[in-house]
């Protein structure tokens, strides 16, 4: 690795992504291609109330050039042998246009509503990756599967249980964190990083890069194709009194995630550690309601981009240019919304351009 100031990879251009958000799987298909005929490059489905990989795989049905991804899948909840199942289907059916991406959530959601493992969950999600990369590379080569490790251990692989071959690469994995244990081991093991949208450009240069950089040295491995994806805040609008409303939401937003203490580390890197702790008080005590007041204007200049419908994109790219590759919208025109088709048009082919 090149010594000197922390800066990313040079880049390809910037390309628009979407959260992949459906109150019904049902609604997905037409969704996904409404996406991509808007200029969208890539849609990324989270797990929350619905399975992303079923949505995926519908989006799949209808889309033709878009990037298909999980931003992010839980990593704990299932066997890494069921995720590889469904990842390789994925990518065949998609025509290799399908990207991993996995997650280790927090403790209470794994153990108490999946009833599964956390402990230690830098090590656990890097052994998921190699037992992944374990049963692909078996697949595809047609040798016998023997991984052993500290959680898991995969070692019966008969015939009738390996999926058709695909004229595709096994799907290239991404994890998404904040902390710096798990950017490291991105940076060692993965393909790409998902920066948790709750960010700022400060946070990108003085934490999420330099722990990729140290764990890709310590790996002996380049960064060069390396891809990096987040979410940004956008309070956009075409009038002032539509800005503002959209900024007191994204203030709102904000004050949640600050009072969280697994995000702690974004508030560090502009020492805002203070506020952080204030309001994890007043979480505790129930005072949502108060708790939007203590996140500045200037926290939200930091964490969010703000202009006109028609600047939103080129201040995107000044924001993130070296730093993400693929960039979604976290709030702003969600499907639906008015003027929902042209805002998003008029973005992706800024960002493009």
């Amino acid at each position: 690795m090149q010594s000197g100031p922390v800066t990313a990879k040079s880049a390809p251009r910037m390309r628009l992504d979407a959260l992949f958000r459906v109150t019904s799987p049902s609604e997905a298909p037409a969704l996904a291609s409404q996406y991509e005929e808007y200029g969208v490059s890539g849609l990324w489905a989270a797990e929350k109330d619905h399975d992303p990989y079923l949505l995926l795989a519908l989006a799949a049905t209808r889309t033709h050039k878009a990037t298909l991804g999980t931003a992010i899948a839980l990593a704990f909840n299932r066997s890494p042998m069921s995720i590889a199942y469904s990842a390789w289907d994925l990518q065949g059916m998609s025509g290799g246009r399908f990207v991993l991406g996995l997650g280790t959530q927090v403790r209470a959601h794994i153990e108490r509503r999946f009833s599964a493992q956390w402990d230690r969950p830098v090590e656990r999600i890097s052994e998921v990756i190699r037992s992944l990369r374990a049963i692909w590379h078996s697949w595809k080569t047609q040798t016998p599967l023997n991984f052993e490790g500290e959680f898991y251990r995969f070692n019966l692989m008969t015939p009738e249980f390996v999926p058709p071959q695909m004229d595709h690469l096994a799907p290239p994995i991404y994890v998404g964190g904040v902390n710096p244990r798990v950017t490291r081991m991105a940076g060692a093991l993965c393909d790409g990083f998902h920066v948790h949208p709750f960010h700022s450009k400060v946070f990108l240069q003085r934490a999420v890069l330099p722990n990729l950089q140290a764990g890709a040295a310590a790996a002996g491995r380049s960064l060069d194709d390396f891809v990096m994806c987040s979410s940004a805040f956008c309070v956009m609008g075409d009038t002032r009194e539509e800005i503002s409303t959209m900024r007191e939401s994204v203030r709102r937003q904000l004050s949640f995630y600050a009072s969280t203490k697994a995000y702690r580390a974004v508030l560090e890197a502009h020492g805002w550690e203070e506020i952080g702790d204030r309001l994890a008080s007043m979480a505790r005590e129930r005072q949502w309601a108060d708790m939007p007041a203590l996140i500045s204007d200037e926290m939200i200049d930091a964490f969010a981009v703000t202009g006109g419908v028609d600047e939103i994109g080129g201040l995107l790219k000044e924001k993130y240019a070296g730093l993400l590759d693929r960039v979604a919208i976290n709030h702003g025109p969600e499907a639906g919304s008015a003027h929902h088709d042209d805002r998003l048009r008029a973005i992706a082919k800024a960002i493009a351009g």
